[in-house]
């Protein structure tokens, strides 16, 4: 089946099998941010945008992404360097397997909530595994990136 897509703002039409999931089909267009992790929708591995908004990419069949857009790590490098450099600079970024999936989702989370409590930070963001850090430096990141001056 043919699958038409705006991948990180690039039109995109690819031959894909009917049962591909989105995840896979990513990785076959060279976003390698998108990573394996759990296949079971636990960790947050594999987050990206769907239309702006963040799903889980290893159970969505690749066809349900058909005329949308989509959005990869890829797609906002420059912000993802930015918050990074947070993660980076409060030790939240120790292995660094489950970053791609967290900044996806505290960049969504940003855009999505204004001002959010912890408390808002923990739901949003309780579906992304982090088996290094015990989420304390991660959470640090995130408030000092919500805290910083003009925000871009």
């Amino acid at each position: 089946m043919i699958l038409k897509l705006s991948l990180n703002g690039r039109p995109i039409s690819a031959d894909i099998p009917a049962d591909q999931s989105l995840l896979d089909f990513l990785r076959a267009q060279g976003c390698y941010s998108v990573k394996r992790g759990c296949e079971t929708s636990n960790c947050g591995l594999c987050t990206v945008w769907l239309d702006g908004a963040p799903v889980l990419s290893c159970n969505m069949p690749a066809v349900r992404a058909m005329g949308r857009s989509v959005t990869t790590l890829e797609g906002v490098r420059a912000q993802a360097e930015e918050f990074g450099g947070y993660l980076a600079d409060q030790g939240g970024d120790q292995c660094g397997f489950c970053n791609p999936g967290l900044i996806m989702n505290v960049l969504a989370m940003e855009r999505e909530l204004t001002d959010p409590t912890e408390a808002d930070i923990d739901e949003y963001l309780a579906g992304n595994l982090c088996r290094c850090t015990g989420f304390v430096s991660q959470k640090r990141a995130i408030l000092a990136w919500l805290k910083r001056g003009d925000k871009e």
